[in-house]
């Protein structure tokens, strides 16, 4: 199956601008509805400037070909290069490593926008990689990609047949598999994360999978004060990943 054009697109105003803000997202043009000019556009133009990336003014019937069904509110940054899906194994990204590896595993994560968020923060937490199952999960998409802004060609999505098989794998390269679960016997703060890490969540509606649950070497929680059961899985991710990064700061 192809990849869809618009998986390769960073569409909305506040999407483009930290994409360019980022630096390390490479562009080959940005694409601005001609039909507008006010100081939003003219600082993704200054920006883009700035980084000597060529700009296109061009109607905005142009925009929604590009990127249908998207809201681009009149801005897309065209990328070189696809989102970083592999359909391989990880061991070509561990084996490049000069640190402790840092993972994130998503075991059923259906909804596009949680894929992307958790994609969002992965990227700021310095994660090397996120894993999805090849099944009953979400995969890349359009919609990702946008939530994304731009972490889906900064961050590998490794894509794979069996989630226990590869937490296996990852246990005998020596990372430690930690689960995040409302029923975890610690907490996250109670708990070290400032080793090699793969950090397991399971998907929005059942959570992590006994299977799954089995291949942990531990469990994890967040906190939880008020009247709420639990956290949306993409915020519960990006709690666990920065204080796996606060408590690496931390020891190094």
């Amino acid at each position: 199956m192809g990849q869809d054009v618009s998986v390769n697109l960073v569409a909305g105003l506040h999407n483009v601008r930290l994409a360019l803000e980022n630096g390390q997202i490479p562009m080959l043009e940005i694409l601005i509805d001609a039909g507008r000019d006010d100081q939003r556009i003219s600082e993704i133009i200054s920006l883009a400037t700035k980084r000597g990336i060529s700009l296109r003014k061009v109607a905005k019937r142009k925009l929604d070909e590009q990127a249908p069904g998207v809201k681009h509110q009149g801005v897309i940054a065209r990328l070189d290069g696809s989102p970083r899906d592999k359909r391989q194994g990880i061991e070509t990204i561990l084996s490049g490593l000069d640190h402790d590896p840092m993972l994130l595993v998503l075991d059923g994560v259906k909804d596009p926008h949680n894929l992307g968020a958790c994609l969002r923060s992965a990227d700021g937490a310095g994660v090397d990689a996120l894993i999805v199952p090849e099944n009953r999960a979400c995969g890349m998409t359009p919609v990702v990609s946008k939530v994304a802004a731009g972490a889906a060609h900064t961050v590998p999505l490794v894509v794979v047949t069996n989630i226990a098989s590869a937490l296996k794998d990852l246990k005998q390269r020596g990372l430690w598999i930690v689960g995040a679960s409302d029923d975890a016997p610690a907490t996250l703060w109670e708990s070290d994360l400032s080793g090699p890490l793969a950090i397991v969540l399971g998907g929005e509606e059942g959570g992590l999978r006994d299977l799954t649950r089995r291949h942990c070497d531990f469990m994890v929680g967040v906190p939880m004060r008020g009247v709420v059961e639990s956290l949306n899985v993409s915020v519960a991710a990006a709690l666990v990943m920065y204080e796996a990064l606060r408590q690496r700061r931390i020891k190094n």
